[in-house]
């Protein structure tokens, strides 16, 4: 976007402040719309002003036609081509190049008098005027009785993408949008589009027969009513559907052509298919564009400007550059361009290798914190072990810091959601995409603004902000968490009932809550686990059998004598008002969720923070041997008891632990919670739940005279160097939480120095869940 506004210092009530700068009462404000602003946007843009001032501040705004009089208070929208309205000159700059005529653009102008005055929002289209609303609602100081602006208001702009969208797909995979009324989609679709959006994706077929238990009407009558939501508010309306059959199969396919066929025909409203190659699907592209070619000759019939969109996830090199191949060799007209999401190619390479004249679409994952496209990184695992990877996940700048990266490459975006708890993150993507410079912090005291009131907006701006910090580093030694408890708990003090009412402040506060109880809860716990070990270590004078059991009764005191019970209780209540308020389902028995993934934290606020799952296992395994191989159980607890502390002048690392791993250099996105095992109720060590594929490790200040051992625990394959060359292993066990082993060459450690990597083995044979990884890491002085 191109903005430029002017903001004096003094405050403009919306019916504008006078000249002394005095409130003025704003019950008679007027709303005035031009005919010439295209039905059924311009009752909408009406409509959306009216009723989201009249909630905030009580005031009914009245819809008029006629003069405009400088005694009274109204808000005027327009088109930038009017040349008056009501008998008043539209104050549009001289500059046709001015924002206010560029497609989806907006100027809005304060205009006042000693008794009244207007307010002009003047847009390009009637996007536009929706747009230039919009900003009203963003920046206006909303409260009973009283609306504010900013004393002579002149802002014009226009977006620099022209894809900014967001996909609400209304099926069970999701946590919440499956438990929506149209009323609720409506809401949210405004309240997107307040926020710069204009394009909705749906998630149509397949969904009513296996319906989720939570849908308040059939998903094929919800899919045209998300229709004909974007036909009111302008908001182009995209459909994903991926190919999950085989396309060779006759049958079926003619069976998805006539299905598609059925939705184009019920739709008001449809400007876009999305079908993606692959995830899902593994159909090659020899057989995907025919059947594309198919949808679009079915989708003009119905949408005359409808296009078709494709997706290179998933595809092989191979089927790359057939694609490509055929883009050159036919030149497809009925293809409108290719969207990049998780597996994609590379974005500049898309776009390098895209003709021109096919447009190119980003569709970012902003939904999931692990095992996804932009995961947290280094994120501590007490966080990915329950929390999970569809928690409230405000990452404002670090998402803001994302776009910039990759949409340079692109015509904008449709992101990929599964639910309302990413809700900041869809108001970044579209805010900078419609202007790549505008201030992350600017953004959250908008965000702040209109959904809490200006009274808290800057509150709520530095608190979004303080959770995105909670997120980073270590979390034991984060204590900025128990500063951000605080500061959250302060406003909650303050809430008011309307406050504790709204959606985005319960799952906000959830967050706040959540985290605190995992802070504590990680500390104790792993205290536990500590007290447990110095136990274990004496068992050869304590008798194997006693010190396992006195080790087990350090353990339980986690579930006996839990911490922090106010704040886990006050999680579940949390998490009960967020499904009763939106149909957030944070639990598989309590809300019926789809899967344990899909966002359940109340189901995992309890897992273990230290190994006493794993402890109590090994133990069960251990009794029993005692009388036959007391040797062989006391070597065994003497590996469990130094685990982690190997003792003086030894080395262990977590090779994913952000506070266990400290010679570990190498960061890998996606490391932290991979192994997705029991559906998250792994019993297994946690070390060995979280891991690297060939991480790097480096050692220095080793004694020059000493024999060292590297260890490593793993699964599969280990092919570890030491300075570059190739160790030969004198043990080598492939399962989990086994042991492979080499011995360090006294040439390579004598200099104080060693580094440690590991060659990537051939395994493209392999799914990527079972790919070799690993998970420890010891240097052990002999």
């Amino acid at each position: 976007m191109r903005t430029k506004s002017i903001h004096l210092t003094c405050l403009l009530i919306l019916g504008f402040f006078a000249a002394v700068g005095q409130p003025i009462s704003m019950k008679s404000a007027n709303i005035i719309a031009s005919n010439t602003i295209p039905s059924p946007v311009k009752e909408t843009t009406v409509r959306m002003l009216t009723e989201e001032i009249q909630k905030r501040t009580s005031i009914a705004l009245k819809l008029v036609s006629g003069q405009l009089k400088s005694n009274e208070f109204t808000i005027a929208l327009v088109l930038s081509s009017d040349k008056d309205l009501g008998g008043k000159t539209i104050p549009v700059s001289a500059d046709k190049n001015s924002e206010e005529f560029k497609a989806e653009g907006y100027r809005v102008v304060s205009e006042l008098t000693d008794k009244g005055g207007i307010l002009w929002v003047i847009g390009a289209d009637a996007r536009g005027v929706l747009f230039g609303a919009g900003w009203v609602l963003r920046k206006a100081g909303l409260s009973p009785k009283s609306i504010q602006l900013e004393q002579k208001t002149n802002v014009a702009a226009s977006p620099a993408y022209p894809i900014r969208g967001h996909q609400l797909g209304y099926r069970h995979t999701a946590n919440s949008y499956d438990a929506w009324t149209v009323a609720q989609f409506e809401q949210y679709i405004r309240e997107l589009a307040i926020f710069g959006s204009n394009a909705v994706e749906g998630i149509p077929f397949h969904e009513d027969e296996n319906p989720s238990p939570h849908f308040k009407i059939p998903a094929r009558e919800m899919n045209v009513k998300l229709s004909e939501i974007c036909q009111a508010y302008d908001q182009d309306y995209w459909v994903w559907t991926p190919v999950t059959f085989e396309l060779h199969d006759k049958a079926k396919r003619d069976a998805e052509l006539k299905l598609h066929e059925d939705l184009y025909k019920r739709c008001p409203r449809l400007d876009h298919i999305f079908v993606p190659g692959g995830d899902p699907g593994d159909n090659h592209p020899r057989e995907v564009l025919p059947f594309l070619k198919d949808l679009h000759e079915r989708l003009v019939k119905y949408h005359p400007n409808g296009k078709i969109w494709l997706s290179l996830q998933g595809f092989s090199v191979e089927q790359i550059d057939y694609f490509y191949q055929y883009l050159k060799d036919n030149k497809p007209t009925w293809l409108q361009g290719v969207v990049s999401g998780p597996s994609s190619p590379p974005m500049a390479e898309t776009r390098f290798r895209l003709p021109k004249n096919y447009q190119h679409r980003e569709y970012p994952d902003l939904t999931h914190n692990v095992r996804c496209e932009f995961p947290v990184r280094q994120w501590d695992q007490a966080y990915a072990l329950t929390i999970g990877r569809e928690a409230c996940n405000p990452r404002p700048y670090e998402f803001a810091a994302i776009h910039k990266t990759y949409a340079a490459f692109t015509d904008g975006f449709v992101s990929y959601s599964d639910g309302c708890h990413d809700d900041i993150n869809k108001v970044i993507w579209s805010m900078r995409a419609w202007d790549t410079q505008t201030d992350v912090r600017e953004i959250l005291v908008d965000y702040g603004n209109f959904f809490f009131g200006k009274n808290l907006a800057d509150n709520i701006a530095d608190g979004i902000a303080a959770l995105e910090n909670n997120w980073k580093g270590p979390l034991a030694q984060n204590g900025g968490v128990e500063a951000t408890f605080a500061f959250w708990k302060g406003m909650e003090a303050a809430a008011t009932p309307q406050l504790t009412e709204n959606w985005r402040w319960q799952i906000l506060l959830l967050r706040a809550y959540y985290d605190t109880y995992t802070r504590r809860r990680l500390i104790y716990e792993q205290d536990l686990e500590k007290q447990a070990n110095i136990v274990l270590a004496k068992a050869p004078q304590l008798g194997a059998d006693k010190a396992m059991a006195s080790a087990w009764g350090v353990l339980e005191k986690a579930e006996k004598a839990p911490i922090a019970y106010d704040l886990r209780k006050r999680i579940e209540q949390l998490c009960q008002t967020l499904y009763n308020s939106i149909g957030l389902q944070t639990s598989v028995p309590k809300h019926q969720a789809k899967g344990y993934e899909r966002g359940c934290l109340l189901d995992f606020v309890d897992y273990p923070l230290n190994n006493r799952w794993w402890l109590e296992d090994e133990f069960k395994k251990l009794k029993p041997m005692i009388a036959d191989s007391n040797a062989k159980v006391l070597a065994r607890l003497n590996v469990i008891s130094t685990w982690e502390n190997p003792g003086a002048g030894s080395f262990y690392d977590d090779v994913s632990s952000t506070s266990k791993g400290p010679r570990v250099r190498t960061i890998v996105d996606d490391a932290t919670d991979i192994a997705w095992w029991d559906n998250g109720f792994s019993r297994a060590r946690l070390s060995t739940q979280t891991f690297q594929n060939n991480p790097e490790l480096v050692y220095d200040n080793l004694e020059s005279d000493a024999r060292y051992i590297i260890r490593v625990a793993g699964m599969g394959e280990a092919l570890l160097r030491v300075d570059g060359k190739r160790l030969i292993p004198i043990l080598y066990n492939r399962e989990n939480e086994t042991f492979k082993e080499w011995i360090v060459p006294l040439n390579a450690s004598q200099d104080g120095k060693i580094i440690v990597t590991f060659d990537e083995p051939e395994e493209s044979h392999l799914n990527w869940r079972k790919h070799s990884k690993v998970s420890d890491v010891w240097l052990l002085k002999r």
